[in-house]
């Protein structure tokens, strides 16, 4: 069976309460449970943290054989999560919710985008789908 991890940043544990025109005002967790449910066949494993250096350490001690990262806010300043990204053995999809590259200007730099395997953006919750079919259709 093949084990995925996803990791989410600060404040995707409130999705249901931000914008909804940028997020869809669905709980993460109810995508979730959803999401392995079609994917039976996937261990999907979760971390989601406000807190940097826990992603970093949740990136560091996965188990999986890739990883989705949604570093949320600190996509854009976090260069310890970046460091993180590279120094791993495995490959990580950035992705967004939201179309970044479409928002606020602070928000269209990714610090984390470049030691990527790719970023995904703008599709709502169904860019952590479009990762996983990604590294279930490239073993």
């Amino acid at each position: 069976m093949k084990r995925i991890e996803i990791i989410n940043g600060a404040n995707l544990n409130l999705l249901e309460r931000r914008e909804s025109e940028y997020y869809g005002g669905k709980p993460f967790m109810d995508f979730l449970k959803e999401l392995r449910e079609k994917y039976p066949q996937v261990q999907i494993d979760y971390f989601q943290s406000n807190v940097e250096g826990e992603i970093v350490n949740a990136l560091q001690e996965s188990k999986a054989e890739a990883i989705i990262l949604n570093a949320a806010g600190y996509t854009h300043t976090s260069v310890v999560i970046r460091d993180a990204v590279l120094l791993i053995d495995k490959p990580v999809a950035e992705v967004h919710i939201s179309k970044i590259f479409s928002r606020e200007e602070f928000r269209q730099k990714s610090l984390i985008a470049p030691v990527c395997k790719g970023t995904i953006s703008g599709f709502g919750l169904q860019s952590y789908e479009l990762a996983l079919l990604y590294f279930l259709s490239n073993d």
